[in-house]
């Protein structure tokens, strides 16, 4: 084989303008302060509108900018922490400066692919509880927690969606949780996902899938999709989880 040779490629007009368009935000502008409209920045920095709208594109994306009708588009907001990594978390609960709400909680056999991931038969009955994780008025996750039935064998028969979520959580966390593990990966929002965190399809998401154990044994699976534009994971001493999240320009101001 012959030696290949590295060129680089040249960088995009658009991600060339990305940089500058960032250095003159940190020197010039503060969060939440409305940036100037396309025609004038497309005429200070000399680029073409369409080289403009894919440098904002992409600053959105990022979670640096905020578009927001009929006001503009706007610088976001620094991110603030949540922490993912123990009972505050919302497991049983409700977390500090945060609320879970229940979007819905569903009985059915398992699938192929959940009976692999909780390690138990195929068609066997799961009780799944999704919510909403929502901080400061904006809906930062999605969360669909797996709990085998027959690990919960005295849950409450009850009609309400809220009331049967609650018992599912309150007798998971009766169970003794004794170990947790997680891992975290890079992905993109389905549609269902997309409309519950008002993004549209294919916006880039953080998945924590996080396993429960107790008494030795794998009690309960949540796999949660935080927004990547808002949310970044940072890792405390022990290692532990957590998570930021940028609170919208709007609310900040």
């Amino acid at each position: 084989m012959g030696q290949g040779t590295l060129t680089a490629a040249a960088e995009p007009k658009y991600w060339h303008l990305r940089t500058v368009l960032l250095r003159t935000m940190d020197a010039e502008f503060s969060t939440g302060q409305v940036l100037p409209n396309e025609r004038e920045l497309s005429a200070r920095f000399g680029v073409a509108r369409a080289t403009l709208r894919q440098a904002l594109d992409q600053l959105e994306l990022e979670g640096r900018l905020v578009r927001r009708r009929g006001i503009g588009t706007l610088v976001a907001a620094p991110r603030v922490g949540i922490p993912v990594n123990d009972r505050e978390s919302g497991r049983a609960g409700a977390a500090r400066g945060s609320e879970w709400k229940v979007v819905d909680c569903t009985t059915a056999a398992a699938s192929a692919a959940l009976a692999r991931t909780l390690g138990i038969a195929e068609g066997e009955q799961v009780h799944t509880v999704r919510r909403l994780r929502i901080t400061q008025g904006v809906t930062v996750a999605t969360e669909s927690l797996h709990v085998p039935a027959a690990a919960l064998p005295h849950l409450a028969v009850v009609v309400d969606d809220s009331d049967r979520a609650r018992g599912v959580l309150r007798q998971l966390d009766r169970l003794g949780i004794d170990g947790e593990s997680r891992s975290v990966e890079l992905g993109v929002a389905e549609t269902g996902e997309a409309a519950l965190l008002e993004r549209p399809p294919g916006t880039p998401v953080l998945v924590v899938t996080t396993q429960y154990a107790s008494a030795g044994r794998l009690a309960a699976v949540a796999v949660s999709t935080y927004r990547a534009d808002t949310c970044k994971l940072t890792f405390g001493e022990s290692g532990a989880v957590q998570v930021a999240t940028a609170v919208p320009a709007t609310a900040a101001s």
